[in-house]
């Protein structure tokens, strides 16, 4: 078994943990993960699945490169983490990749919210450790990338 791959940031921003949380859920506004260089954002995303306690609920993900992949919400505290398991990969990342862990964490404070998101990758091989490592710096790329366009966000 290959070791995994972790990439995660820390954010602090305005928005609360409400908003936060009802924008996961918007896959309308999934189209506004723009990706980074060769790692292509999001097109368009759907509930294929959705459960009343939102866990077990699957969004497929249809990307600007034409692949796509499901994302099952396996964790849904909205005050503390939302944990979602990256999986059905279509080629090429069906190839290298068993499935990726998201994780975000929230920690409110009288004035803000702090956020820890993270992401873990299981690599199918060698070959996909290899191929994972630099796709894990772009992705690593694009949460700051994300995190510095949500409004009233400070990185960290």
């Amino acid at each position: 078994m290959m070791k995994p791959i972790h990439i995660h940031i820390h954010a602090v921003t305005d928005i609360s943990l409400e908003e936060i949380c009802a924008t996961l859920l918007n896959t309308d506004r999934w189209s506004e993960f723009e990706g980074y260089s060769i790692l292509p954002g999001i097109q368009r995303a759907h509930f294929e699945t959705r459960t009343p306690n939102e866990i077990g609920s699957r969004i497929k993900v249809q990307n600007r490169d034409g692949s796509s992949h499901v994302e099952e919400i396996i964790e849904w505290d909205p005050n503390h983490k939302i944990v979602l398991r990256f999986q059905d990969f279509t080629p090429p990342v069906s190839y290298f990749a068993k499935n990726f862990y998201e994780v975000w964490e929230f920690t409110r404070t009288d004035t803000a919210t702090e956020v820890i998101r993270s992401m873990t990758m299981h690599p199918k091989n060698l070959f996909g450790w290899l191929i994972l490592l630099p796709i894990s710096t772009l992705m690593k790329k694009s949460f700051e990338k994300n995190a510095i366009n949500s409004s009233h966000s400070r990185k960290q």
